[in-house]
């Protein structure tokens, strides 16, 4: 190479640099500011290759029953249309809140290709499901909270899809903030912040629980919460295999902790008579009316959206948001389960794809509730749901409502015990009647 030639590159690099040089610095995008949103985000869509199409045929069908519809169908449709669209699959869709249609469904011989329902139904339905490894579900996107419960008998009948927790508290921040109150990250501090409350003259809870037919149900989930801190998860899930009785030490424990509080008009609004005879929806409202009854009140995620509905004017983060019960071991919550009673391949694509870290980053992005693949941490959009799904990807237990798990009528005999203790009446003999429907429904 002659001299001109390298002079001449030598002469380009230096332009270039010197353009490179001159050029202003990027000016840093500002955080967009995500308001609470029950709209339906749009899910990522799949890099060419992302979704594995193998062996489906465009027109191929899945036939699905779920329990959703209105926003949380329209939420499901948003995250299938990227495998609708990779695959060409056509989704013959079902919505129906009454099991006894599956039932029939099964019974008659012609189940939906996919189902989404309980692990009930996985238990009910086992030697008829085809297991989610077999149809290559990948369960290293899964806690083994989550895919034990789904894995009957040995094998893995049941893809968690969708959760929600209940180990949270609501509060108000602007509340706390003018009173001096901060929130607490360990039991000790809540118990301490709960006493500070009462030598202020607040009542720290509204714990009320009347639900007609099914009044105790609020309580049993804020006893569960409270075994969670002083047992951890494993005790729970002892208890609905029938290895704990139900009037073990620990439970003893757990409900004098929770009637402390909820029978005491120090501590909840009402004292027993309150917390027996407050609706359970009114118990939340107690606690951001004007001025408020209570500081705290123990509830679900759905509490939020009932906030919203009630005091349209009140902002989510600043006039109401919530905090993971501190010192919990685990989560107590909900999940519902995809089961798959035919194996094609467009069931295997489906089952791939919602089990991908792709499935659960859309599945977050669709604000669907929580998802319990990791595919969803990082990815959602919602203000409440990020705050709750950094609670579920950091808990190390997850743990179904013990009532709903215990087969026999159990629900309804644990509730009468939290009904009968609340009303005054002998916690033993309370326990020990609900520790025999435990024993007789677990044979």
């Amino acid at each position: 190479m002659n001299k001109k030639v390298w002079k001449m590159i030598a002469v380009m690099a230096i332009l270039s640099m010197a353009i490179v040089a001159c050029k202003p610095a990027a000016t840093p995008t500002a955080a967009p500011v995500v308001q609470p949103t029950a709209a339906v985000v749009e899910p990522t869509k799949p890099m060419a290759g992302a979704i594995d199409c193998t062996g489906v045929t465009a027109g191929d069908e899945i036939s699905m029953l779920y329990q959703w519809s209105g926003t949380e169908e329209a939420a499901l449709n948003a995250i299938l249309k990227p495998l609708v669209d990779a695959c060409g699959i056509v989704i013959k869709p079902e919505s129906t809140r009454d099991q006894a249609l599956l039932d029939t469904k099964v019974q008659a011989g012609t189940p939906p290709d996919i189902a989404f329902w309980n692990v009930t139904q996985l238990i009910q339905y086992q030697d008829k499901l085809q297991p989610m490894d077999v149809l290559g579900a990948n369960a290293n996107n899964y806690a083994s909270f989550f895919t034990d419960p789904g894995t009957i008998n040995g094998k893995w009948l049941g893809l968690p899809v969708k959760a929600d927790i209940k180990t949270i508290i609501w509060y108000s921040p602007v509340v706390f903030e003018a009173k001096g109150y901060t929130v607490p990250t360990t039991w000790d501090e809540l118990d301490a912040l709960v006493e500070k409350m009462v030598a202020n003259g607040d009542v720290p809870w509204s714990m009320g629980m009347e639900s007609g037919d099914a009044t105790g149900w609020t309580g049993s989930d804020f006893i569960q919460d409270i075994l969670l801190v002083q047992q951890g998860p494993k005790y729970v899930n002892d208890l609905m295999t029938g290895a704990v009785p139900y009037n073990d030490a620990g439970v003893v424990k757990a409900y004098e902790t929770y009637g402390k509080w909820a029978m005491d008009p120090k501590y909840t609004v009402g004292g027993a008579q309150g917390t027996l005879s407050t609706g359970f929806l009114d118990a939340i409202y107690k606690v951001f009316s004007d001025p408020p009854e209570a500081m705290m009140v123990k509830q679900s995620g759905f509490a939020g959206g009932e906030v919203a509905k009630q005091y349209t004017d009140l902002v989510y983060g600043t006039d109401f948001d919530f905090f993971p019960v501190p010192g919990a071991q685990g989560l107590q919550g909900g999940a519902d389960w995809m089961m798959a009673f035919n194996d094609t391949p467009a069931v295997r694509a489906l089952v791939a794809y919602l089990s991908s870290e792709l499935g659960g980053a859309n599945w977050a992005k669709a604000t669907f509730d929580l998802s319990p693949n990791k595919g969803a941490n990082g990815n959602y959009v919602d203000p409440s749901l990020i705050k709750k799904g950094a609670a579920l990807a950091e808990t190390k237990g997850f743990t179904s409502d013990i009532g709903d798990t215990i087969p026999g009528g159990f629900g309804s005999a644990e509730w009468t015990a939290i009904v009968s203790y609340v009303n005054g009446g002998n916690l033993a003999d309370a326990l020990a009647a609900a520790a025999k429907v435990q024993a007789e429904a677990l044979k």
